[in-house]
């Protein structure tokens, strides 16, 4: 990390906050061993048990990347469960994630229920980000795919979501300036209302205080991480996942959909100065799956090369019906935070501490 992340600080050692977090908050209560993983025993039994008599026991979304894939194979081959197994569909999905999702299903003889998001809304959502000049365009995707998952728990009284987050690849998180709050309903509508040029009428939608609490704690759905109960090292995960199933890796992570590819490899890099790629090989250097030295040599070239940032350009524009200067317009627009515009950032704040006071937010397994 360096200071691309205007926020970020350093210690008289020149440790980085980032760094510090992880040694003093995260570490210490994260200890994948085999007591952790008796400990996740005893929760697939809750499972097991609450979903006797019905088609499953728990639900789990399923992007083709590397931590969705490996954690199906784990419930299913070694704790027996019996996920449906959701899929949902923004209209971006590379040829790799569609091959590698049926690949999984396949093998695994599982269900897959795909929903399918309205095209010509998820257009028009995505259009009204890139009209607002703000860096985390990937949130009308993010968000259909939260409230897709969680309406459909709900709706067929699934108490059990299992997430495919992990602190061995994601112990760093993205600073708010470069990836904010993609479930802040008050900065949702405000841009909706300002650059939307057609009603959303179906697109599914979820506030923080749904998903947080109503249905956490009112309804009763819990969110299990599995993988962080477990000594999960990404290559090994990828290196198995390859051999038994004939999965393919992508160039980097999130690069299962072709827009979040576009977003993260160019937009976000070249339009802001922001490189994902800093936070997610800060994640893997800290649980010693990395060297800094191998991070910084990564670094020195694109995420993506001329041809391939010139092709997505041409693919990107065309899908959403807009000419490559239409969106060559967007990219050279003056740039945005969320505090542009109306959010709850204060709700967000409070909420963390709230939680953190209570002990709820106290285990990184949750």
């Amino acid at each position: 990390m360096d200071t691309t992340d205007s926020k970020i600080v350093f210690d008289e050692r020149g440790f980085c906050d980032h760094c510090v977090d992880f040694y003093k908050n995260i570490k210490p209560n994260w200890h994948p061993d085999e007591e952790s993983r008796a400990e996740l025993a005893k929760i697939i039994e809750l499972i097991k048990k609450d979903g006797e008599g019905r088609d499953f026991d728990c639900i789990m979304g399923m992007s083709g990347g590397a931590d969705s894939s490996y954690m199906l194979h784990l419930v299913v081959k070694e704790f027996g469960l019996r996920p449906l197994v959701f899929h949902v569909d923004g209209g971006w999905n590379s040829q790799i994630a569609v091959n590698n999702i049926e690949k999984m299903v396949d093998k695994l003889g599982l269900d897959l229920y795909t929903e399918v998001i309205d095209w010509e809304e998820m257009k028009e959502f995505q259009l009204a980000f890139f009209r607002s000049g703000l860096p985390n365009i990937d949130i009308p995707q993010d968000m259909a795919f939260i409230a897709v998952l969680y309406d459909f728990a709900t709706k067929y009284k699934i108490k059990y979501i299992l997430n495919g987050g992990n602190v061995s690849t994601e112990c760093v998180r993205n600073p708010l300036e470069w990836i904010y709050y993609g479930t802040d309903m008050t900065l949702l509508r405000d841009v909706l209302r300002k650059f939307c040029n057609k009603p959303l009428k179906s697109f599914p939608f979820s506030s923080i205080l749904r998903h947080k609490f109503y249905l956490r704690y009112i309804k009763g759905i819990k969110v299990i991480k599995p993988l962080n109960y477990l000594s999960y090292i990404k290559k090994d995960a990828m290196d198995l996942l390859e051999k038994e199933y004939g999965w393919q890796p992508y160039p980097q992570k999130h690069f299962e959909s072709r827009f979040t590819r576009f977003y993260e490899g160019y937009w976000l890099p070249e339009k802001f100065g922001y490189d994902t790629r800093r936070v997610q090989f800060s994640s893997l250097i800290l649980t010693e799956q990395m060297t800094r030295e191998e991070a910084l040599e990564k670094l020195k070239s694109p995420a993506l090369d001329e041809e391939t940032v010139k092709r997505e350009f041409e693919y990107i524009a065309t899908k959403l019906g807009i000419t490559e200067d239409e969106l060559r317009g967007y990219f050279d627009a003056p740039n945005k935070s969320h505090r542009d515009y109306a959010n709850s950032e204060w709700m967000f704040n409070l909420g963390a501490k709230v939680l953190k006071l209570i002990g709820a937010e106290k285990s990184v397994k949750r």
